[in-house]
């Protein structure tokens, strides 16, 4: 099981990237979400110089956002700063393009973009759509030192339901995932999969699934306010998710959030509907705004995040890997963050070796 950290893109915080290192974690992920955060490609390309051995990438890049020649341009780019270090995740845009008042891109969009991406990301010529009109490109000084297209950066699909589980399974060397941190969820994920490409298993396929950890002090529980203080962000973005998730596709919420769903929705809804979407994720993934903490209870804590002792939270790892997951990676609030990873490497690591 490798354990990967996610950070909101911070350009003058790449000492996390290094904290992360030193610390045995295996991948850092910079998050992409062009109106809440730093660019995260400036941001990697800074890790990339500061870091040696950390696998590095963005996690995720939004397709809607960044066109297949720019981001396969910028993959490439941080490729020749890291090489066999890179990997690039990529998604829909379920955060940034909401921000901007707009959807995520259509999976059979998605789908058309990934095959141009992986094309351009291998160096090869690719058809290009751009404002209505289609055009073959592909890097014309590949071997001038701009770009690296070797070694073959993998190419890992964000995939939150269904049918972008499919898209992943046609056209990514690996998926990341959004579901409860449970092994029965990650088995039924590697059934969908394996639906579409009978071909891929846990072994070939990199899964990682995004979360974070608190570890519980002994008589602690989820109730503690420390553990709403370190993985509060994570557990709201949940319902900010919920809520788009339902107010497009008509989705009925967890029956986990039935206690006080409908106040959540009323509290949203008091924003007038042209201005919603700058509501909606305020705070996304680095803090609770105020009028929000009284929906981070337990019991949502509990279904969205992985807390318990240093040795439940290792014994909850290994059943994830034996149902074939193959990396969780954590985001802490953001004012918590370096003390999260020194928790879970220093109490966690040591009963997973």
């Amino acid at each position: 099981m490798e354990i990967g950290v996610c950070a909101a893109a911070k350009i003058d915080d790449i000492g996390y990237a290094v904290l992360a290192e030193e610390l045995g974690y295996s991948h850092f992920w910079v998050a992409d979400s062009q109106m809440i955060w730093s660019d995260c490609s400036a941001t990697l390309a800074l890790v990339a110089q500061a870091t040696s051995r950390i696998q590095i990438g963005t996690g995720v890049a939004v397709a809607g956002t960044r066109p297949a020649a720019v981001q396969a341009a910028a993959v490439a780019t941080i490729n020749q700063l890291a090489p066999g270090r890179t990997f690039c995740g990529i998604g829909t845009g379920n955060t940034a393009m909401r921000i901007m008042g707009h959807k995520p891109i259509p999976l059979a969009e998605f789908d058309d973009y990934l095959v141009t991406m992986r094309a351009l990301m291998d160096g090869e010529e690719a058809q290009v759509r751009w404002r209505g009109a289609t055009a073959p490109t592909r890097h014309l000084m590949p071997d001038r030192g701009f770009v690296a297209f070797t070694p073959r950066v993998p190419l890992y699909v964000s995939a939150f339901g269904p049918k972008a589980m499919a898209v992943a399974a046609r056209r990514g060397d690996g998926v990341v995932l959004g579901i409860p941190p449970d092994p029965g969820a990650v088995a039924g994920v590697f059934r969908r999969l394996q639906e579409t490409n009978p071909s891929i298993t846990p072994a070939t396929f990199h899964s990682c699934l995004l979360t974070t950890m608190v570890v519980l002090q002994p008589g602690e529980s989820a109730a503690s306010p420390r553990v709403a203080d370190e993985a509060g962000s994570m557990a709201i973005a949940a319902l900010h998710y919920t809520y788009e998730q339902q107010r497009q596709y008509g989705r009925a919420p967890s029956p986990a959030f039935a206690d006080f769903w409908d106040d959540y929705v009323a509290a949203v809804e008091e924003v007038p509907e042209e201005r919603r979407h700058l509501r909606i994720h305020a705070g996304h993934n680095c803090w609770v705004v105020p009028e929000e903490e009284r929906f981070v209870t337990p019991e949502l804590l509990e279904r969205t995040c992985m807390i318990g002792t240093a040795e439940q939270l290792a014994t909850q790892l290994l059943a994830l890997e034996e149902a074939g997951l193959r990396q969780v990676m954590i985001l802490p609030s953001l004012h918590t963050k370096e003390k999260v990873l020194r928790d879970v490497a220093e109490q966690v690591f040591p009963l997973l070796r």
